[in-house]
């Protein structure tokens, strides 16, 4: 037993310094935030026919050198290309259309084509449309555990799972913030399968110490 609460104790110190640790890097840097939620740049190229993008991505490679680039085909026929990277210049925009002309015997006018700025997307804002459903199911769900280990107590029933899922997440957010983790596509799936595994967890646990008070009465 005297094992098992050391162990306690270190697991505890472990979580607390991760999360103080996350917590200085937030404050001091932020978060790392892939391309698409950057404050970025972009120009469109219609081609007017079909093309590669691995094409595209030889020329953006050549013009756009050590940045990174995300290249996406546009518009219903697929006819154009989108080009977005952290930063292009008018002379870059400017080779990168002589080549795609060079390339597809097109003739597209520099003149023509505007460089947009895209602007950054908060964090606050990637997690705004999921926040009711996210606390409507965890309401939910803190009534069923209520509920279902009643006998257990509903109050520290219920403390305990809000406690471990908002301990799940915090430490999720303070090694995303630690490790650099681009802030992108996969974040909301990151931070759901951790919610569902943390939710698992505490049931196992829940579940365990019902069987045990069954048992012994």
């Amino acid at each position: 037993m005297k094992s098992m609460s050391q162990k306690n104790k270190i697991l505890a110190l472990l979580i607390a310094f991760i999360i103080i640790i996350g917590v200085i890097v937030i404050l001091a840097v932020g978060f790392q935030f892939d391309l698409k939620y950057q404050e970025a740049k972009t120009i469109q190229l219609y081609l007017q026919k079909d093309f590669e993008i691995s094409d595209i991505k030889q020329i953006t490679d050549e013009m756009l050198p050590n940045q990174k680039v995300v290249l996406q085909k546009v518009e219903v026929y697929e006819d154009t290309v989108s080009i977005l990277a952290k930063d292009i210049t008018e002379e870059q925009k400017g080779n990168i259309v002589n080549k795609v002309n060079e390339k597809y015997g097109i003739a597209l006018e520099t003149d023509d084509i505007e460089i947009t700025t895209i602007p950054h997307t908060r964090g606050r804002d990637i997690i705004k449309p999921y926040m009711i459903p996210f606390i409507i199911a965890t309401a939910i769900i803190l009534v069923y555990m209520a509920v279902r280990y009643y006998s257990l107590g509903m109050i520290k029933t219920i403390v305990k799972t809000g406690v471990t899922i908002v301990l799940a997440q915090a430490i999720l957010i303070s090694v995303v913030a630690i490790t650099r983790i681009p802030i992108g596509k996969f974040t909301i799936p990151l931070v759901l399968m951790v919610y569902v595994l943390s939710l698992l967890g505490i049931t196992a646990c829940l579940e365990k110490k019902l069987k045990e008070k069954k048992e012994e009465e």
